[in-house]
């Protein structure tokens, strides 16, 4: 059985968007390949929080996932791997040709060819990108139309025959006597399968499907301040229908690289600045890298280990429902008090000197200590 999502998260049902937000960057950072290299069960999981969250993020298949589990939100997600990109499907034309598709797709009206499957893929993008927007482009192996027959599934200079069973409705209709009356069933034709139509000479380039299987590139536009687990879909860019069918829609999921100076808390970002004790005492003027450029940051004289400076909108855009930002998060750089490991003897001397002005206690010097020892098996 799959692990219920909010235990993949670590929340309970009652979490507001900010827990689960934050739940999630926390199991992010543990289980992101990049975190754990070569290990195939950390990325699984990996892959199974980025699912959790982007289904209890929405408000829709939260409701639906709360209601009816995970079989309330099989759209986009159910079954198969949601990071499988290109080779993620198993086999691919059972994917696509065979009966049902792994992600909810290919379903039906009364008659006439199914709408074809959805599929999935993940983009992956620097952290800068996804602060500031991108273009990038997904690679899919997907059911694409066949143009040697246009999609119709008959071979060239043929055409479909409307099925002599159902009439062209793809169903046939049954009436029988209950104890209730006439009861009318309907259900998918036979003889066509639901068609509608008949292919007595069938296309040779895709045997009677309309459809092949072919690797296709799509650009997608990243909009500013998009986050890992977060996922874009691109309408009718899903598996295309058999014969004519209409064609799925595309699920990116995004996956977001670390940065060397950077960590990102919602639409903050934060970053450690060190300092030496004598900056922290008397003061200073630094140079800050930001992803903007560079900012000149005054430490004032007396500064303590731990204080956050707060950049006022120079953090990540804030993204909206509708995937236009508005506004940016702050930057909040905190003071790190760098203490020296290796000392000279004038540095020594002056600390010294410092510690005794100030009346407090320092250890032996270290040739007096080293003496000592000495001393003491000789």
């Amino acid at each position: 059985m799959a692990e219920d999502f909010y235990s993949l998260l670590g929340v309970s049902r009652g979490a507001s968007v900010d827990e689960l937000k934050k739940a999630y960057r926390k199991r992010a950072r543990e289980l992101h390949p990049d975190a754990n290299p070569g290990n195939t069960e950390a990325e699984a999981k990996f892959k199974e929080v980025s699912r959790a969250y982007e289904v209890l993020s929405d408000p829709e298949k939260k409701a639906r996932y709360d209601q009816f589990g995970e079989a309330g939100v099989g759209g986009a997600g159910a079954g198969g791997d949601p990071f499988g990109g290109a080779g993620g499907f198993g086999d691919i034309f059972e994917a696509f040709f065979g009966g049902g598709s792994p992600f909810g797709g290919g379903q039906r009206g009364p008659s006439g060819p199914p709408r074809g499957q959805d599929i999935e893929t993940v983009a992956d993008i620097a952290f800068e990108e996804a602060v500031f927007g991108c273009q990038t482009t997904v690679k899919v192996r997907t059911a694409v139309r066949c143009d040697d027959c246009s999609g119709s599934g008959a071979q060239e200079g043929t055409t479909p025959a409307t099925c002599s069973e159902c009439g062209g409705a793809g169903q046939v209709r049954r009436v029988r006597q209950s104890m209730l009356g006439q009861m009318v069933t309907s259900q998918a034709c036979g003889r066509c399968s639901g068609m509608g139509q008949i292919i007595a000479s069938p296309c040779s380039g895709c045997r009677g499907e309309g459809r092949i299987i072919k690797e296709m590139s799509y650009p997608i536009e990243v909009p500013a301040g998009i986050d890992s687990g977060q996922t874009l879909r691109l309408t009718g860019k899903g598996a295309v229908g058999q014969r004519g069918g209409n064609a799925g829609d595309l699920f990116v999921h995004m996956r977001v690289g670390e940065h060397s100076m950077y960590e990102r808390d919602d639409d903050d970002l934060v970053t450690d600045i060190e300092v030496s004790i004598a900056q922290a005492a008397l003061g200073a003027t630094i140079d800050l890298p930001t992803l903007d450029g560079d900012e000149v940051l005054d430490i004032p004289a007396g500064t303590q280990h731990g204080r956050e400076f707060v950049l006022k909108a120079r953090g990540v855009p804030r993204l909206s429902q509708g995937g236009r930002s508005r506004g940016r998060g702050d930057l909040r750089a905190r003071v790190v008090v760098a203490v020296p490991t290796k000392l000279s003897d004038a540095e020594r001397e002056l600390l010294k000197k410092y510690a005794e002005l100030r009346g407090e206690q320092v250890a032996a010097h270290e040739g007096r200590l080293k003496s000592k020892i000495k001393s003491a098996f000789s």
